[in-house]
């Protein structure tokens, strides 16, 4: 057969029918228009929907390998973090009650040579529990609200405290609440006891969140790191609770005194219990009046005695 006579036209399955552009033109127009019928009309959202709904069970069943693989890492290294965190949790124990048997030796002696030099017992502070309910509106102040009043034996100056130190004092007293004015607002002071050095001083609140030890000279035995605790012999304040450490020391040539800085060791931020000291004063016994009534006895015994006159020698 001749070579001319082929027929050369693709048959009716191999037609191409639309040209390549005239494809690409006409889905793009529809893919645009599909897009901002969405964006405006929401047309699609169901068909989304009902797609997402029919696959998710699918994405859960292909995803369990991958969470499977995850989770078992995971799972290695929490029971690796649990082991170290039982390991420093049962050395921490040890030397706590190493620390409780020495505490109750010392309190033991403590007690036999108070007898034996016959002082008096050491006076045991109650406490009364107490929730803090909400921070006080003044912005220039740090001041916080109790749930316990004078109903509950809530006392003017009575110390509040933490499980890390001191946090402030008993202001104003209401019948059901009472305001405390912590040891950061600048108005707060309170006596300290530098444990390393037996130092007195005052530690007052610094009014932007911390606190300073004033009028301590130059050459004052201060350093980074000592620890301030409550020196007991303002009549408010148990002795021995934690209040603050020093966190900076600067020393100026021209100024007589120098600047420290303290950090609080009880921070108020995110308290929520606390527990609401008796003061002091309170416990103490009277303070002896014997030499005013004394010196008033000798006034009066002068007053109503005559006065005896001299007599004449022979």
């Amino acid at each position: 057969m001749p070579l001319g006579t082929l027929d050369r036209t693709p048959p009716p399955f191999f037609r191409q029918g639309f040209s390549a552009r005239s494809k690409l033109a006409f889905f793009s127009a529809l893919a645009i228009f599909l897009m901002v019928a969405d964006n405006r009309f929401q047309v699609v959202r169901p068909a989304r929907a009902a797609l997402a709904t029919a696959l998710l069970p699918v994405q859960r069943v292909l995803a369990v390998p991958v969470d499977l693989w995850h989770g078992s890492g995971d799972y290695l290294r929490s029971l690796q973090q649990a082991q170290a965190a039982e390991r420093q949790a049962q050395e921490r124990l040890a030397a706590l009650a190493e620390r409780t048997a020495r505490a109750e030796q010392l309190a033991q002696e403590n007690v036999r040579l108070r007898a034996l030099l016959e002082l008096r017992p050491a006076i045991a502070v109650r406490s009364l529990p107490a929730e803090v309910m909400y921070e006080a509106a003044d912005p220039f102040s740090r001041k916080v609200f109790i749930d316990r009043g004078a109903t509950h034996g809530v006392v003017p100056g009575s110390p509040v405290i933490n499980e890390a130190g001191v946090l402030g004092q008993v202001t104003q007293v209401y019948a059901l609440n009472a305001e405390v004015t912590l040891l950061t607002d600048k108005d707060a002071a309170i006596p300290v006891l530098n444990t390393r050095t037996q130092q007195r001083s005052a530690a007052f609140g610094g009014g932007a969140g911390g606190m300073e030890l004033r009028f301590m000279s130059g050459n004052a035995d201060v350093q980074v790191g000592d620890r301030l605790h409550t020196s007991g012999l303002d009549g408010v304040y148990p002795p021995g609770l934690p209040v603050a450490h020093v966190a900076g020391v600067e020393r100026r040539g021209e100024a007589g005194f120098a600047r420290i800085t303290l950090a609080a060791a009880a921070q108020p931020d995110g308290v929520r219990h606390v527990l609401v000291l008796e003061p002091l004063a309170l416990q103490l016994p009277p303070q002896p009046e014997a030499a005013p009534a004394a010196a008033a006895q000798r006034a009066e015994r002068q007053l109503t005695t005559p006065a005896r006159r001299p007599q004449a020698a022979p």
